[in-house]
């Protein structure tokens, strides 16, 4: 399960990712209840939109983003990304410890934000295989989502408990220094035992031989458009939390820190039960976007806040089993020399569906209340399992998995063979 710790490089990393992702919750936790309950008078469809800007430049700048990550040295563009995102950090936590913060601040900084993380996500998805190396790629995706997911048990308590005890500019000022360490781990990595991807992308004619590659690849483009779907309407919890505990439940934010760590717990189960396996599985991306439906609906309609969070354990759950296994097959299967390129993609349509769907859920938890905003993800991760379910039965009735759970890909790609 942890063999790719073994490795020092990939060690290094994990440690600083444990550490900024803790601030990376932190913060995420502090922005929606500002803009929630400070900044407006419990406004979803605000805190929807914030979210909206955050996510849209991963979508608009994904031909530029991919083209970075795949010509130059990724831990060079992770140094200056992490930067930026800790000075971005700073100003924010300065600007609301002084009390002079306003909503448009906040979406300022917001795009700001969103548009640094569009060129950091591709770099950094894309920079794992340098540290492992091919055959344990799967392994460290899903030490990565446990890293990401495990910093939520904490993050999110920690900040709920200092904006309930002082403010929450407390809360942006720590996550601004969490940076550091992993600026400290990305200089610590050890050049020499990298094991660098072929650079695929020498001009700017290059941008597009990212679209083509995931065009010919039917399997990509489904579990693509599964990520969309979940990543659209499904992943949207931190306003299906914060509506929950302010409206449903007349919580504080402490309890919504809580909440929040509850479905981190199941997360970082579905995310080390990945990396006991050696490669992704088409059973636990079909089953885990069936199963979040079930969650979804679950969490949707509890009575009390007890059922709620552990609705949201299970949803954390389901979801990881999703999205490991479909980061570490994108990641698996992809041409080298493309990687950069695809997982920006990947991450377009996986987190660039936010400004569609954060403020449509936002304002269906306003118009109709927030059980009925959860309830527009069960729908419509319904339809991911479809689309999902009737690929999977297609190929295993055209032959291409065989009785032990083989997927061939298709010919034109340079991969390897998917675990079932």
């Amino acid at each position: 399960m942890f063999r790719s710790l073994k490795r020092f490089n990939y060690r290094t990393w994990f440690t600083g990712a444990l550490i900024s992702n803790v601030g990376a919750w932190m913060q995420s936790t502090a922005l929606a209840w500002t803009v929630l309950t400070v900044l407006t008078d419990n406004d979803a469809t605000a805190v929807g939109v914030n979210m909206a800007l955050q996510f849209a430049p991963q979508l608009l700048l994904v031909p530029i983003s991919g083209f970075i990550a795949d010509k130059y040295d990724r831990r060079k563009v992770l140094l200056v990304t992490q930067s930026a995102m800790g000075v971005l950090a700073l100003v924010l936590g300065v600007t609301v410890t002084v009390g002079i913060v306003e909503l448009w601040h906040v979406q300022v900084f917001s795009l700001m934000f969103g548009v640094v993380q569009a060129f950091d996500m591709p770099a950094r998805q894309a920079f794992v295989s340098e540290l492992v190396g091919q055959d344990d790629i799967a392994n460290a995706v899903a030490l990565n989502s446990a890293s990401f997911h495990g910093a939520r048990l904490i993050g999110p308590a920690v900040a709920g408990v200092l904006i309930a005890l002082v403010s929450p500019g407390p809360v942006f000022l720590i996550n601004a220094v969490t940076f550091i360490a992993m600026l400290v781990a990305l200089v610590r990595i050890r050049a020499a035992e990298l094991q660098p991807s072929p650079r695929g992308a020498k001009g700017l004619g290059d941008i597009v031989q990212g679209f083509k590659y995931v065009r010919k690849r039917h399997d990509l483009l489904i579990i693509f458009l599964m990520a969309f779907i979940l990543g659209t309407f499904g992943l949207n919890f931190p306003i299906y939390i914060s509506t929950m505990t302010a409206t449903e439940f007349n919580a504080d934010a402490d309890v919504f820190g809580l909440l929040s760590s509850a479905m981190a717990i199941g997360s970082v189960t579905g995310a080390l039960m990945s990396a006991r396996s050696s490669r992704p599985r088409w059973t636990f991306l079909v089953g885990g976007i069936a199963m979040f439906t079930i969650a979804c609906t679950f969490a949707a309609w509890v009575p009390n806040i007890w059922l709620f969070g552990a609705g949201l354990a299970l949803a954390g759950f389901t979801a990881q089993l999703f999205m490991t296994n479909a980061n570490s097959m994108v990641q698996l299967t992809s041409a080298p020399e493309v990687r950069g390129r695809v997982m920006a993609l990947y991450g377009a349509v996986f987190m660039g569906g936010t400004p569609i769907g954060a403020p449509i859920v936002g304002w269906v938890a306003d118009a109709f209340g927030p059980r009925w905003g959860i309830m527009v993800a069960s729908i419509a991760c319904l339809v991911a399992f479809i689309v999902g379910a009737i690929y999977w039965v297609r190929v295993r009735r055209d032959d291409r998995m065989s009785r032990t759970g083989t997927l061939t890909l298709p010919p034109q790609t340079e991969s390897t063979n998917i675990v079932k």
